[in-house]
């Protein structure tokens, strides 16, 4: 098994500027005074961090560690807080990271120390030899022989300039000189966030509880410490793939909603977090979002028909099927009316010993305040529908006449009403039907019929389409 030693010191990671002469001050996390990050939904985010940093007179090399390792450097952006001058001439992003394999890779064509120890007498011997290969294994040329996979462990005199142990920003630059606060801003991949809501549902039904969590999860690289959050609902256009442009220099607990402050930004809707987070690597974090209780909601039974019953004969005498059920409620008034992220709402009812049982979820868009939200929670369990083609008649080559029974039967203790919608294609009209129907839209025929406690209910119609 080959072991690595990696022959240098700290300062020999940051050797390419002391080659050209010109000083190099490294910042690292500890020179931060302030971090802010805006996290938009499509994995993107706006970094901004403030590092207080000596600088010398003059050029300098001023190489900005611990940034994320997914920045985008055609949108750095660096200025000096207070005002002092600062000329920015050049610009390079770091994100080639050390390792041992990457540190080999580096050293194909040139020369390493190989350190072995004999295996009775314990003595090592040091030889040099040239790395000739090192992807899909190493190859390395003796003096007077090469070999594969060689035994031992392989010493580097220096380490590249070109690789880094932190993702690293290197910024060439003119300045006056002392210690001055410097920003850095710029957009990163890795960062993105989204908002999961639970509803917990009174033992009638007839309200529930919501509360909203924000789920944000860091895959950027870097951590960001006591960090001001806040989070962009909507959706940004993003452009194909911008000219690069340069650094510039100038002058199921409840959620406590006070901590959240919403506002408007444009056409999209800002939340910004009153305490600071730290928002590791590889870490995905829950904070509140808001909270409301004893919001009314609405339970609907929705049976829905498809265009091609309409269009031949059926083949089945019969077709049984459920219900979906479904829930609705309004964003508006009391501690509602504001607007609401896209994310999944998922529901809990009580059973008889108070304990909340989870029974369904549905998906939002993002949701402005004083709009419905209607969510599915999934198929009736107690009301079943018999559906049957009674009669087919075909008028012509693009229309016919189809007749259908609807039984509803309802095995629960209380009467329920259940939505019939029935989508017709092309040009259609009712010509016959036992209760009355509502023609809600060019494609759509609705009944609402009640169905006694643990009774029936049935619909007869006949539809003449064209299409």
């Amino acid at each position: 098994m080959m072991k690595w030693t990696l022959g240098f010191i700290a300062a020999t990671v940051f050797a390419a500027s002391a080659a050209a002469g010109t000083a190099e001050i490294v910042s690292g996390s500890a020179d931060r005074e302030s971090t802010a990050i805006t996290v938009y939904n499509d994995d993107l985010a706006l970094i901004k961090e403030r590092r207080r940093i000596t600088l010398p007179a003059g050029l300098s090399r001023l190489s900005l560690r611990e940034v994320s390792a997914q920045l985008r450097p055609e949108t750095a952006m660096l200025r000096a807080i207070y005002g002092r001058p600062l000329t920015l001439l050049e610009q390079n992003f770091d994100f080639d990271l050390l390792t041992p394999e990457k540190l080999l890779e580096k050293y194909v064509g040139r020369e390493v120390s190989v350190l072995r120890v004999h295996p009775t007498t314990g003595e090592e011997r040091r030889e040099k030899a040239t790395v000739l290969a090192a992807s899909n294994g190493t190859v390395l040329r003796f003096a007077d022989r090469i070999e594969t996979g060689a035994p031992g462990r392989i010493v580097f005199d220096s380490v590249p300039a070109t690789l880094r142990d932190r993702p690293t920003l290197s910024l060439l630059l003119e300045a006056a000189g002392g210690s001055q606060s410097l920003e850095l801003s710029y957009l990163s991949g890795g960062l993105s966030w989204q908002a999961d809501y639970v509803a917990n549902l009174a033992a009638d039904g007839k309200s529930m509880d919501l509360s909203a969590w924000v789920t944000l999860n860091n895959h950027s690289g870097a951590s960001y410490e006591e960090a001001s959050l806040q989070l962009v609902a909507g959706k940004l256009n993003r452009a194909a793939p911008a000219r690069p442009l340069l650094a510039y220099a100038a002058s199921a607990l409840r959620a406590k909603a006070a901590e959240v402050a919403e506002e408007s930004l444009l056409d999209y809707h800002l939340y910004s977090f009153e305490r600071p987070t730290t928002i590791a690597d590889n870490q995905s974090k829950q904070l509140a979002l808001l909270s409301a209780a004893g919001i009314p909601v609405r339970r609907d039974y929705v049976l829905a028909g498809a265009d091609y019953y309409y269009r031949e004969r059926s083949g089945q005498i019969a077709e049984k099927i459920k219900p979906a059920v479904f829930i609705e409620f309004a964003n508006k008034g009391g501690q509602l009316g504001k607007p609401l992220p896209a994310g999944v709402i998922r529901v809990y009812a009580r059973d008889s010993k108070g304990g909340a049982q989870f029974v369904g979820e549905d998906r939002i868009g993002h949701t402005a305040k004083n709009e419905n939200v209607r969510l599915k929670l999934g198929e009736a369990f107690d009301i079943s529908v018999e559906r049957k083609q009674t009669s087919y008649r075909k008028l012509g080559e693009t229309s016919a006449e189809s007749a259908f029974h609807l039984e509803l039967r309802n095995a629960r203790d209380e009467a329920v009403s259940v939505r019939i919608e029935e989508a017709l294609p092309g040009d259609w009209e009712i010509v016959q039907e036992t209760q009355k129907s509502t023609k809600e839209s060019a494609l759509l025929a609705v009944w609402n019929l009640s169905v006694p406690a643990n009774g029936s209910a049935t619909l007869d119609y006949t539809a003449r389409v064209r299409w």
